[in-house]
């Protein structure tokens, strides 16, 4: 692939911000506020997409088995989460003040993503144009299968590659992009994903500029995913600066994360 024009029709983000607010007898008590904003590209300015309205929810996130005395009203707001409902098979968290953060926050991430989500198929009803969406995208059975949606995660908890083709993987100059491969996450939905390195790894580790992509499966994915890099690699101008992030981050994912701070 080459820099070039990008075919993006708009950015798609989501932020949480989690604080614990008061603790009673150990267990935490968590505030979080979720929200998540569709930033569309008019006229090569980024606006407010009139599709649909940002989102932004905010609620206690509490173990409820854990805590004494809350009151049946106060379990039943909406705006207040239990974090350490039994899962079906028997499991919950520890009363380990640790453990029940980390419930929290997995219980947090959960609702970011199905806000992000919601907007992301408000596009797919709406629009045609592709959006770009910051994340995977296999929780949503429209959005994984739609074309107007594009999935980017830049954090890599784990390589979707073994052996040669790992080192296959690591050796990607900026403007390549790996072989297309299936992803089929476990309660999820399976997708077309491949690799693209945007910026040289000279000189940093390396996953430095090392982006995966999401897309609907189809006859044409090698075009699409020629193309789909393509405008991805164009999306790296111009630079996402001073975020740390710089070199995996496209500047209109960054736009809509300034926006949501500026309305959370």
């Amino acid at each position: 692939a080459v820099r070039g024009v990008s075919g993006f029709a708009g950015f798609l983000d989501g932020t949480q911000d989690v604080r614990v607010v008061n603790q009673a007898h150990g267990i935490p008590i968590v505030w979080a506020t979720v929200s998540a904003a569709i930033r569309a590209r008019v006229n090569r300015r980024l606006i407010s997409w009139n599709g649909s309205a940002p989102i932004v929810r905010r609620g206690y996130y509490i173990p409820f088995r854990y805590v004494d005395g809350l009151r049946s009203d106060f379990k039943s707001h909406p705006h207040v989460i239990d974090t350490a409902k039994d899962d079906g098979t028997g499991s919950v968290p520890s009363r380990h003040p640790a453990a029940l953060m980390e419930a929290a926050f997995q219980r947090v991430q959960l609702d970011r993503e199905s806000i992000e989500l919601q907007l992301a198929e408000s596009w797919c009803a709406r629009e045609s144009a592709t959006l770009y969406v910051d994340g995977s995208i296999t929780g949503s059975s429209i959005a994984s299968s739609s074309r107007a949606i594009v999935g980017v995660v830049k954090s890599h908890r784990r390589l979707y590659a073994d052996g040669d083709a790992f080192r296959t993987l690591v050796g990607l100059e900026a403007g390549q992009r790996s072989s297309i491969f299936r992803v089929a996450p476990k309660s999820r939905h399976a997708v077309a994903s491949w690799y693209v390195r945007t910026r040289s790894p000279k000189g940093h580790d390396a996953l430095f500029g090392l982006l995966r992509v999401e897309a609907g499966l189809g006859d044409d994915i090698t075009a699409r995913a020629d193309e789909i890099s393509r405008w991805i690699i164009a999306e790296g101008s111009p630079l996402a600066l001073p975020d740390g992030r710089w070199d995996k981050m496209a500047y209109g994912i960054r736009d809509t994360e300034e926006f949501l701070r500026a309305i959370s």
